[in-house]
């Protein structure tokens, strides 16, 4: 998986898991990730960095060096916003 991909994705099972804090499956899904960003693509330090009104900015280091990437709040919101709008998950 692209780093880029596995970056968004965890971002967005992120959010939904701190938005169900109950959803077990969310947090195994989030573990996923940081074990494909951190095995696959040596990255430590991840987190989400800040968030405003407009975008999100996740921040990790890679090689001694720290890296941020931007993603719009929109964007790494809607999957908490599909599940929430799916009575078939709430």
């Amino acid at each position: 998986m692209r780093l880029e991909d596995a970056l968004f994705n965890w971002l967005q099972i992120k959010i939904v898991a701190e938005g169900r804090p109950d959803d077990e499956a969310a947090f195994k899904t989030l573990g996923f990730f940081e074990e494909i960003l951190r095995e696959d693509h040596g990255l430590q330090g991840l987190e989400v960095a800040s968030v405003d009104s407009g975008l999100i900015q996740v921040a990790y280091e890679k090689d001694g060096q720290r890296f941020t990437q931007h993603y719009p709040r929109e964007a790494g919101e809607g999957l908490l916003q599909d599940i929430i709008s799916n009575p078939k998950y709430n």
